[in-house]
């Protein structure tokens, strides 16, 4: 007899508000160095630095963790971004030639970055209406005038407006035009030739009514704003690109663009000033490029810094992006490998002061923050606590590790500083130090591993908002490149003219693309991991806290297993150095696996317990006992019409008119396929139609949805027999009474193979290490499962008798973590691309399942098994199997029932390197690439959030509140995702601060019932189908059969 099931309408209420106290969707902290960035500005009384985008976006960093972000109504380029000093507002300039003016401030106990006014210059300025053309009006430069609550703005025209900074008005009569200034000049000079634009605007420190102007024509004029008149003209000849005004007001230095720059003296009379006191080129007398920007400040010593960039002779190093810093005799070339956007200097701005002293070097690149320390002699590098490129080189792909043990991260720490020479590295402290961090400090350590295209893997502290590096593991040193032979040139290069010092880490350039890092695995119980990469390379590494020198052993294991009629055609293996290797303290090598064929390996996966690694490529599978360097398993998973595998990524180019072929192919014959089908016209099914539609007429109960029909992959698809996942566990698989451990493995076609593996156990030394026994470790084939669709398997884990996951090695023995239930019946869950299935064991019969692509219309792209934490009671916790789509969406499923709970959308679903870049933790959070240099973390816990908290003292302005009462928006509407919440800490204009100030105050804006509610997926539409060996049949089963 048929049965059927169906679920009652409506959810429970309690399970509802317990889905809450679980789970939440939070974007909270972008990690790593800003996309494109375009301009660059500093505050030095709150210390804080603010970085503009092309995306439009305003990121403002502090001391680490104070960090926040704005973003601009349009997806215009930020051109440029300036401070008014202490009062935490901001004037952004966009390529659209619109003013913004920004504040922080405050909003239900917290504080934001808010867009409060912003102003767009007419397209003709009224004074010339007449003669001016629309490009005239064009903002070329601007000028903050604290003291008198303006802005000073220098157009195309030659024109400079002045503007109310609390309503962004034009002063038009203070508008300063080219005839006016011209009337100060001698006939001679006028010639009846333009000023031509604005090229620069500088104020004088001791008198902030003065103006220093710059016009494109080379002349330069002193505007005195309390007198309306010109006070001092200096007649340049040559293109202007820069001028800084010295500290004291008696000394201009302006530079050029054939290279040079010239010093001015500022004379006591009304005069012109004819002629500089000197002119000098640095790197002539051939020609050379523009001096783009100048800096000088003085020194109590007596020797000033000058500090420009460009300038570089023309024809022979024209291409190079270069800082020059000169004090006295010494001039240092700082070569970068990007693009300079601008730079800026640590140093006294109190007017008291008497020299600037500068503390630090800050070069904003088009790929990484540098800082350099001006203090200590050569001039070394500061590390930076946060703003690291990620993408020095490449990313290709990347691993969080949770709870890492406390020694292993003074390990890795200690190890990352020995890999920084005491000349390169400054041991001063960074100097952007504004705001203070009020996060607690985290429970647990996080690391993010990177692995890169040069061959190297970076362990990143992932543990809170600041994304530091702490240690780089090199694979290169194993194998035979280029390296010594290119460093070899450009060590010759660097003893020539000029005096070249490489800055920086941004790299992105591989000496072999087949040293790529394409997998990482880490054991922190051990200490060991596991790296494997675009050519087949399978290293197994050891930390060591010492150097050393040794060999690594080295092993291959052939995939093929002799299979005929294949061909490798792509790329060669990598040649490994043999004899004693010189390894520094460390990730060192301890053995070499070659897969043969040489192909990217696609799975990999470690077990330090049994001395166990398992890899796998686009040929199949092996397992490698790397403790008694022995070969356990080969497993070849090639299809016989495979051919596409043999190819390798280098040259399945020539394949895409095969492969085009064969999609159309296929789709043809499902189109011919459908149409043919026959109507079947059974008795029972007809019976069964009857029922079922009877049974949805009904009101009190719900019939599963309907679900969209799925077509089978074709046995003979290219590369179906690429490994997606392999996985260790120590479960049932032979029977129901003994366990052991167990190999599983996933491929591309849906095939699934667990191995039964017979490893002899260590035994324990008397001086306390472990002992292996010589006998081999067996693998027999236990099961193999074939999935109905063919769907690729994305991820394979065994529960428990409780349904939980089993733990890592070490885990349970060492009473980390709570030991499984091994008494119960054991799981396995198995997930492809288009459906969650749970089968028991030893039977591998199925239990339950969710088919994804059959309710939702989208594929599985990442899963993970995370623990979630209730938010209002710390010892309750589920389990859940958190799934990313094609689509972008996040969906939260329970363990092992697979019943859905909710489902947040997280990643554009056309940002497809997004997507295939996620990375989920164990405990609610994920990581993926918004763009090749940066990481946004969300939260799906409602508990576990990395977010900024911190506090600014900022002098507000007695306008803000009628400022802020005039922004209409919503703050969270101006901000770009990930924006955090500042506490702000109000201060009196004497600096001192306020009394109301409240440290350690978390709260956090109050949003809407429908954004702090998860999306929830009601119950009765959960599509969870459960099955038993009674041969009862659901609807879900019948609707399959029916098509």
């Amino acid at each position: 007899m048929m049965k059927f099931r169906f679920r009652r309408q409506g959810a429970d209420p309690q399970r509802e508000k317990l889905k809450q106290e679980l789970f939440a969707f939070h974007k909270t902290v972008e990690h790593g160095f800003p996309n494109q960035p375009s301009a660059l500005a500093f505050d030095p009384e709150l210390r804080i630095m603010a970085i503009g985008t092309r995306s439009g976006a305003v990121k403002i960093y502090g001391a680490p963790g104070v960090e926040f972000t704005g973003l601009h109504r349009d997806a215009a380029t930020v051109v440029q971004i300036h401070f008014l000093p202490g009062q935490g507002r901001l004037l952004t300039l966009l390529d659209d030639n619109s003013l913004h003016l920004w504040e922080i401030v405050p909003h239900d106990g917290c504080t934001h970055l808010e867009e409060t006014l912003s102003f767009q210059p007419p397209s003709r300025l009224g004074f010339d209406s007449s003669s001016a053309s629309p490009s005239s009006s064009q903002v070329t430069v601007v000028l903050l005038v604290a003291a008198s609550n303006r802005a000073a703005l220098g157009t195309e025209g030659g024109s400079v407006i002045f503007l109310d900074l609390d309503t962004l008005t034009v002063l038009e009569e203070q508008t300063l035009g080219p005839d006016e200034v011209l009337q100060s000049l001698p006939d001679d000079y006028r010639c009846g030739k333009a000023l031509g634009p604005v090229e620069s605007l500088q104020g004088h420190l001791q008198d902030p009514s003065k103006i220093l102007i710059g016009y494109s024509r080379g002349l330069l004029v002193i505007w005195s704003q309390a007198t309306s008149c010109v006070d001092h003209v200096f007649l340049g000849n040559l293109q202007l690109e820069s001028l800084c005004w010295e500290r004291s007001g008696s000394t201009v230095v302006s530079s050029h663009s054939d290279g040079s720059y010239a010093v001015w003296p500022v004379n006591s009379g009304g005069s012109p000033v004819l002629q500089p006191t000197t002119v000098t080129t640095p790197y002539g007398p051939f020609p050379c490029k523009a001096i783009n920007k100048i800096l000088w400040r003085n020194c109590e010593s007596g020797s000033r810094f000058l500090i420009f960039s460009g300038g570089m002779p023309r024809a022979s190093y024209g291409d190079r992006h270069c800082v020059s810093v000169l004090q006295a005799e010494t001039l240092v070339t700082l070569d970068f490998t990007s693009r300079i956007i601008d730079f800026f200097t640590v140093h006294s701005t109190k007017p008291q002061d008497e020299f600037d002293d500068p503390q630090a070097l800050a070069v904003l690149l088009e790929e990484e923050l540098v800082v350099l320390d001006l203090k200590t002699p050569g001039w070394p590098a500061v590390p930076a606590p946060y703003l690291a490129p990620l993408h020095s080189s490449a990313i290709t792909c990347s691993a969080h590790v949770a709870n890492v043990p406390a020694k292993l991260w003074t390990r890795l720490v200690s190890s990352g500083e020995q890999q920084s020479p005491q000349a390169a590295c400054s041991t001063s402290s960074w100097p952007i130090t504004g705001g203070q961090n009020l996060a607690q400090e985290p429970s647990q350590r996080g690391l993010l591993l990177t692995g890169h295209e040069d061959g190297t893997v970076r362990f990143w502290d992932a543990s809170g908002v600041a994304l530091r590096p702490l240690y780089k593991l090199s694979t290169a040193g194993l194998f035979q490149t280029d390296l010594e032979h290119m460093d070899g040139l450009g060590q010759t290069a660097e003893d020539d003219w000029p005096p070249f010092r490489k800055v920086g880490c941004f790299d992105p350039y591989s000496d072999d693309p087949r040293l790529g890092v394409q997998k990482v695995a880490l054991c922190k119980y051990t200490a060991q991991m596991v790296v494997a990469g675009t050519a087949g390379q399978v290293l197994v590494l050891e930390l060591s806290d010492v150097p050393a020198e040794k060999a690594v052993s080295m092993a291959s294991v052939d995939l093929l297993q002799d299979r005929e009629g294949f061909t490798w055609k792509g790329h060669d293996r990598l040649s490994p150095r043999t004899g004693l290797l010189p390894w520094p303290a460390g990730f060192q090598p301890r053995m070499l696996v070659q897969c043969l064929p040489p192909a990217t390996v696609t799975a990999v996966t470690l077990h330090t317990e049994w001395g166990l690694v398992a890899f796998g490529t686009s040929h199949g599978f092996g397992v490698f006992d790397y403790q008694r360097k022995s070969p356990v398993l080969a497993r070849c998973t090639l299809h016989p019409n495979d051919s596409l595998a043999m190819e390798g990524p280098l040259s399945r180019v020539k394949s895409l008119k095969k492969s085009l072929r064969q999609s159309f192919r296929r789709i043809r014959k499902s189109r011919v396929s459908s149409k043919k089908r026959p109507v079947n016209t059974n008795s029972k099914l007809q019976e069964a139609n009857a029922q079922l539609a009877e049974q949805a007429s009904s009101h009190d109960v719900e019939v599963t949805p309907v679900q969209r029909r799925i077509e089978p992959r074709s046995a003979d698809d290219s590369l179906s027999g690429v490994v997606r996942c392999l996985y260790f566990a120590d479960t049932f698989l032979r029977d129901a009474v003994h366990h052991g451990p167990t190999l599983w493995a996933g491929t591309n076609s849906g095939s699934v193979f667990a191995y039964a593996l017979e490893v002899p156990t260590a035994v324990a030394t008397v001086t306390g290490s472990e002992k292996w026994p010589e006998r081999a470790v067996e693998a027999v084939l236990g099961k193999e499962v074939q999935l109905m669709h063919r769907a690729p398997v994305v991820a394979i884990a065994v529960l428990d008798g409780r349904g939980h996951p089993l733990p890592e090695p070490f885990e349970a023995s060492q009473d980390l973590a709570q030991a499984p239930d091994m008494q119960g019946g054991h799981a396995v869950l198995i997930a492809s691309e288009e459906q969650f299935k749970v089968f028991t064991l030893p039977k591998v019969s199925a239990k339950t399942k969710f088919k994804l692509t059959a309710h939702e219309g989208c594929r599985v792209r990442k899963v993970a098994l995370a623990t979630f934490t209730s938010v209002a009671c710390e010892d309750y916790a589920e389990t859940c199997l958190a799934c990313l789509t094609n689509l972008g969406d996040v969906h939260i499923f329970s363990v092992p029932g697979l019943r859905p709970q909710v489902h947040y959308s997280c990643i554009r679903k056309e940002d497809i390197s997004g997507i295939a870049s996620c990375v989920f933790t164990r405990h609610g959070q994920g990581f993926y690439l918004i763009s090749p240099s940066e990481f946004e973390r969300f939260s799906l816990s409602a508990r576990n959030i990395t977010e900024p908290m911190c506090s600014l003292d900022v002098c507000l302005s007695q306008d803000t509140a009628h400022i802020s009462s005039k922004h209409q928006e919503s703050p969270k509407l101006s901000q770009a995702n990930g924006t955090p919440s500042i506490i702000l800490a109000p201060r009196s204009c004497d600096r001192s601060p306020s009394p109301a100030q409240s440290k350690g105050n978390r709260d956090m804006l109050e949003l809407p019932d429908t954004i702090l509610s998860p999306i929830s997926v009601d119950s009765a539409t959960s599509a969870n189908t459960t099955l038993n060996t009674t041969g009862d049949v659901t609807v879900e089963e019948v609707q399959d059969f029916l098509g």
